[in-house]
């Protein structure tokens, strides 16, 4: 059941970071892999910070806080010329 919950919050993370950033989701599938890893990253990020998410609501920000994140890193690689 947890794992059903992490796919869910990572859905609603990955959509609502495209939509910040972009103004539009990706899809559903798209959406929950920008989220998964967006939560993997976040974890990462606040932890090295020293901040940690407690409840859904708080994992719903970690998550969408390192998709953002990881969507800047994607814009940046995909906008450098070759």
């Amino acid at each position: 059941m947890e794992l059903l919950w992490f796919l869910v919050i990572g859905i609603v993370a990955g959509w609502l970071a495209g939509v910040l950033f972009k103004g539009r989701g990706f899809g559903i599938v798209g959406d929950m892999i920008i989220g998964v890893l967006g939560a993997l990253l976040g974890g990462w990020l606040l932890g090295q910070l020293g901040l940690f998410a407690h409840g859904s609501f708080g994992l719903l920000v970690t998550a969408t806080i390192g998709a953002l994140v990881l969507l800047f890193l994607l814009s940046l690689v995909k906008r450098r010329p070759a």
